[in-house]
C-alpha cells in the first residue's frame, strides 16, 4: 500500500471490490430501503437522502452545532459484516443499519482516512472515517451493538458498523458496479469516528 515509483497515490483492490447494494431514504429513519441505482452529488451526499448536504444532517450533531461540516455523507458497510451477523443469528440486510452502499471485497474498515473509493464508472467518495455505531443499532435487534463495537487487547474501542465519506465526484452507482480504492500519500492516518 505504498505510493508508486512516481509518487503518486497507488490503486489497490482493482477488480475485487464490488457494490453489492445500494439504499437511500429521504427521512430520519435508521434502515433505508433498497434501490436499483442511487446518484451521488459532489460536495453533497446521496440524492434524495436525508444525509444530503453540505452541513451535518445527523440529529444530534444538528443540536450541537449546525454549521459542522457534514463528513458523513455516504456511508458504506462491508457485506462480509452482515455475513457474519447473520451466520450469528442476526437477521440484517442491506441497507438495514442505514448505509447507503454494501460493499464485498475491500477491506473498508483498515482503508486510511482520505482513501478515494471510485464506485462504478464516475462516482468517487473520499474516506473521512468510522461511523460511531449508537444505540439505534441495539433498537433495532438486541444485543447486535455488542457485536459492532467491541474492544481491542489494549483497551480500545473497535468500532466495526462501517465508513463514511464525502462525495468528491457524482454519478450514478448501482449492485455489480466496481470499486476501486486509491490510497491517499502516505503518511496514512488510521480511521478515527466522525
Amino acid at each position: 500500500m505504498e505510493p508508486n515509483e512516481a509518487g503518486a497515490p497507488a490503486e489497490v483492490g482493482t477488480g475485487n471490490g464490488v457494490v453489492r447494494a445500494v439504499s437511500s431514504g429521504g427521512k430520519h429513519t435508521f434502515s433505508k430501503p433498497g434501490r436499483d441505482r442511487i446518484r451521488l452529488l459532489a460536495g453533497l451526499g446521496v440524492e434524495g437522502d436525508a444525509h444530503l448536504g453540505t452541513t451535518v444532517k445527523h440529529r444530534s450533531r444538528v443540536a450541537r452545532d449546525p454549521s459542522q461540516p457534514n463528513l458523513r455523507q455516504v456511508h458504506l458497510i462491508h457485506a462480509e459484516l452482515l455475513a457474519e451477523l447473520n451466520e450469528q443469528g442476526y437477521d440484517v440486510a442491506p441497507g438495514q443499519l442505514g448505509e447507503n452502499v454494501t460493499t464485498e471485497g475491500v477491506d473498508l474498515l483498515g482503508l486510511p482516512t482520505g482513501t478515494l473509493l471510485r464506485l462504478g464508472d464516475s462516482a468517487e467518495v473520499e474516506v473521512t472515517g468510522l461511523r460511531n455505531p449508537c444505540r439505534q443499532i441495539e433498537d433495532f435487534r438486541t444485543g447486535l451493538l455488542a457485536r459492532v463495537v467491541g474492544r481491542a487487547e489494549d483497551g480500545s474501542v473497535v468500532r466495526r458498523a462501517g465508513i463514511m465519506g464525502v462525495v468528491r465526484t457524482g454519478g450514478e452507482v448501482a449492485p455489480g458496479d466496481p470499486i476501486v480504492v486509491t490510497l491517499p500519500p502516505p503518511p496514512h492516518r488510521p480511521l478515527e469516528r466522525v
